[in-house]
């Protein structure tokens, strides 16, 4: 028997190619657009990063960098799980990768894919019950006026934000500066996002 789709498939197969066929900054970019995003209306956690690195523009797999090993394992999955977008949407505040600032790192994302899209996705994946928002970009924009002025201050109340949201820092390399000087992250944040995480996927 043929496989129907259904309506909610085709919704979100249509909004995908949207996104990745979107050239909105394709003039501020040193490079061309692509896109890098996952997900579907069935997942209940997503990922709401910063934007892609340079192997993330190169290979088109969202967190498919040291960041990415970083992050699965704070959330105790393995990539199988992580790549299940039935499991995991991955939504970052920029789709493209911005470029970088010569001895500064990455630049910041692109506004135009928040501004654009953002709503649009939002309102698409209302069964997410778990949003882990990872780095400054993505604490203003999802945690708003709930955000601390220090990144650190915002992380170690992860708990004021529950049960829907839950504050990380970026798990990039350049960080680890950041992880040694607040030992409670790994202490006690891991512990709590990976009881959240197990509880999620087993509902």
């Amino acid at each position: 028997m043929e496989f129907q789709k259904t309506p909610e498939a085709t919704e979100s197969e249509r909004l995908i190619s949207e996104i990745r066929d979107c050239r909105i900054c394709a003039n501020n970019l040193p490079h061309e657009p692509r896109p890098v995003v996952q997900f579907s209306q069935s997942a209940s956690i997503l990922v709401a990063g910063q934007a892609p690195g340079r192997r993330v523009h190169e290979t088109g797999v969202p967190f498919n960098d040291p960041s990415g090993d970083r992050l699965r394992d704070w959330m105790g999955i393995d990539r199988k799980t992580f790549y299940d977008p039935q499991k995991i949407n991955i939504v970052p505040m920029g789709f493209c990768y911005p470029g970088t600032d010569p001895g500064k790192g990455d630049l910041p994302p692109r506004p135009e894919c928040a501004d654009t899209w953002h709503p649009r996705l939002m309102e698409h994946l209302a069964n997410v019950d778990l949003i882990l928002v990872i780095g400054a970009y993505a604490h203003r924009y999802h945690l708003g006026a709930k955000t601390s002025t220090r990144l650190a201050d915002t992380v170690e109340r992860f708990q004021d934000y529950g049960p829907r949201q839950f504050p990380l820092p970026h798990p990039s390399p350049r960080n680890r500066r950041w992880f040694a000087q607040h030992p409670w992250f790994e202490q006690r944040v891991i512990p709590a996002l990976r009881r959240r995480i197990k509880e999620m996927l087993a509902t």
